[in-house]
């Protein structure tokens, strides 16, 4: 079953879960108007291969964002298969890799072919390095070091590890953050998860196409028959979604209610 897997990978701290750039971009359209001006933070992606960097560094100019940073943890186990960014890396660093930041501020079409794409951003690093750097810690969200990042930014947009979540929200909602992340729906029966609901400090988010999210996953484990797809490397869930504190319209959609009336006729 899905759901025995999430609770395996809570339990086993098997937190890999990469979601898809449809996903994020079917999500984001819904909140459009909050990141304009905004600086947007994902603490938990690996620019190398974090489609959420990625979204955002496509999107840059088009939502008027301030500024995106990303940070991730040390190692990536998926390194190195779809962008290098460091020219200086052995192929025992690309294996394990060290954790770093990635902080921009525009992104222009540096190749000039008409379009701003990922090969725009690895000139822009490549061309000034100040926008690039190792991080002195590990890259845990929960470092001072990446703390000190969290305050600098206004709205935080991320797949952060489903065993740490009350960890992470907590730190969220204690840092009055603005976020966009996606959590197990098991999540809303933690005490401390249940009380920032009731408190209306954070809500669930638009949702996955018919309450499906497809997620690549580096390292594949035992799934139920149909949950996980071996030519794809997706395996499907049912029991997670969007938690944010962004208002969207969608939240102040009338609901419909029907009441069914018998009539009973006595000869």
């Amino acid at each position: 079953m899905a759901n025995t897997a999430l609770y395996k990978a809570n339990i086993q701290k098997f937190d890999e879960f990469y979601t898809q750039l449809a996903d994020i971009e079917r999500e984001c359209k819904h909140y459009k108007e909050h990141f304009r001006g905004k600086t947007i933070f994902c603490n938990c992606d690996d620019p190398y291969e974090s489609n959420f960097f990625k979204f955002f560094a496509l999107r840059f100019k088009a939502f008027g964002l301030k500024k995106l940073i990303a940070t991730c943890y040390a190692g990536s186990p998926i390194a190195n298969t779809q962008l290098s960014l460091f020219d200086d890396e052995s192929e025992e660093n690309k294996t394990t890799r060290k954790p770093h930041k990635i902080e921009i501020t525009e992104i222009p079409d540096i190749n000039m072919d008409g379009i701003v794409d990922l090969s725009d951003v690895k000139l822009l690093l490549a061309s000034d390095k100040n926008h690039l750097t190792r991080l002195k810690g590990d890259g845990d969200f929960r470092s001072q070091e990446c703390i000190e990042i969290l305050r600098e930014a206004d709205i935080v947009v991320t797949n952060p590890p489903f065993s740490l979540f009350r960890e992470y929200i907590k730190q969220l909602i204690d840092f009055n953050k603005m976020f966009l992340i996606i959590g197990s729906k098991n999540a809303v029966t933690y005490k401390e998860v249940f009380e920032y609901i009731k408190e209306n400090k954070m809500w669930m988010g638009n949702g996955f196409a018919n309450g499906n999210a497809y997620f690549y996953i580096p390292n594949p484990r035992d799934f139920a028959k149909g949950v996980y797809d071996p030519e794809t490397g997706l395996v499907k869930f049912r029991n997670v979604c969007w938690y944010t504190n962004l208002d969207f319209k969608k939240r102040h959609e009338e609901m419909l209610f029907y009441k069914t009336t018998f009539l009973h006729v006595f000869f």
